[in-house]
C-alpha cells in the first residue's frame, strides 16, 4: 500500500491519477513529480516498488506544500483577510461569493438554498 503525505493512494488506479488524491496535487503537478522521479505514469499504484514509493514520498515532502500544511496556510490567509476587514474578508465572513459573482440570482452554493414553508398561502391583492 502506497502512503504518501498521510494519504493512502487507491491501489487500482494509475500512479498519475492516484497522486491527485493528495490535497494540493493536481494532474499537472502529478505529471511533474513523476517526470522528476522517473516513475512510469502508466503503472498501477499496487505495482509500485518500495523504491518508487520512497522516491515519490521524498519528492512530495521536500518540494511541495500539501495536505495539512497547505490547508493551514489557506485558512490563515482567509483569517487574515477577515481580521483586516477587507472586502474579500467581509464576503468570507458573510458566506457570500468572494470573487465578484452576482447574488441576485444564482450563488446557491454560498448562500444556501432558501427553504419554503409547506402549505403557506401567498397573500394576494384584493
Amino acid at each position: 500500500m502506497a502512503r504518501i503525505a498521510g494519504v493512502d493512494l487507491p491501489r487500482d488506479k494509475r500512479v498519475e491519477i492516484g497522486l491527485t488524491y493528495i490535497y494540493g496535487i493536481g494532474l499537472t503537478r502529478s505529471k511533474q513529480i513523476l517526470a522528476k522521479t522517473g516513475v512510469n505514469p502508466d503503472t498501477r499504484v499496487k505495482e509500485l516498488s518500495d523504491a518508487d514509493v520512497a522516491a515519490l514520498r521524498q519528492e512530495v515532502e521536500d518540494n511541495y506544500q500539501v495536505e495539512g500544511d497547505l490547508r493551514r496556510w489557506e485558512s490563515m490567509n482567509i483569517k487574515r483577510l477577515m481580521d483586516i476587514g477587507s472586502y474579500r474578508g467581509r464576503r468570507h465572513r458573510a458566506g457570500l461569493p468572494v470573487r465578484g459573482q452576482r447574488t441576485r440570482t444564482n450563488a446557491r452554493t454560498r448562500r444556501g438554498g432558501r427553504r419554503t414553508v409547506a402549505g403557506k398561502k401567498k397573500v394576494g391583492k384584493k
